[in-house]
């Protein structure tokens, strides 16, 4: 330490090396100035490839359900009675209609156009029927495929009363396995009936 004339030791603080000591300490106090990341690029956005349709076995008992669920109407002003097959957001992919004084039941698959043979097989029968296409601008959908069977007629018992599941296939497209359920036989009773 510095001594003054008078021999009495100087109290003058160490300026450069206190203020270093200060600006350090203070300096860890702040907290790092963090400069925000750079933005990630978008991601591309890409439709996902249709679904494929999965290899179907020989046995057709063993085949995928096809999505959708049965809803029955039962018969308005008009006398006919509805079953539709789908999923609520598309359009039904099978239907069972009930005109009560033709006594015949409609089969009919929405949106499918041209004419085509159609195989139906059930537990207990398998057949094949002609199905025509059917144009009607105030419907919806306007065209479809359809097949009309005498309320009598067998294969629509057999349809009711398969075991779990029915099929309708048409040539050129995937086939439909369609569960067996009880709106089936209402809409045949209801015609019966």
């Amino acid at each position: 330490m510095p001594v003054h004339q008078s021999g009495a030791r100087s109290h003058r603080p160490h300026t450069p090396l206190l203020a270093t000591l200060i600006a350090s300490s203070v300096a860890g106090c702040v907290a790092p100035t963090v400069q925000a990341p750079p933005a990630a690029p978008r991601p591309v956005t890409v439709a996902p490839p249709p679904p494929v349709q999965p290899a179907l076995g020989p046995d057709w008992r063993d085949w995928p359900l096809t999505p959708g669920t049965w809803r029955y109407a039962p018969a308005g002003p008009s006398g006919v009675t509805v079953a539709t097959f789908g999923t609520a957001q598309d359009l039904p992919r099978l239907r069972l209609s009930c005109e009560r004084g033709a006594r015949q039941i409609a089969i009919t698959l929405p949106g499918a156009t041209g004419t085509a043979n159609l195989e139906v097989r059930t537990t207990s029968t398998s057949r094949t029927i002609a199905a025509t296409a059917r144009n009607s601008p105030d419907e919806w959908p306007p065209v479809s495929l359809e097949v009309r069977l005498s309320a009598t007629d067998p294969l629509l018992d057999a349809m009711a009363f398969s075991r779990g599941r029915f099929t309708i296939g048409q040539p050129g497209r995937p086939p439909l396995v369609i569960p067996a359920y009880a709106e089936i036989g209402r809409v045949i009773e209801d015609c019966r009936g």
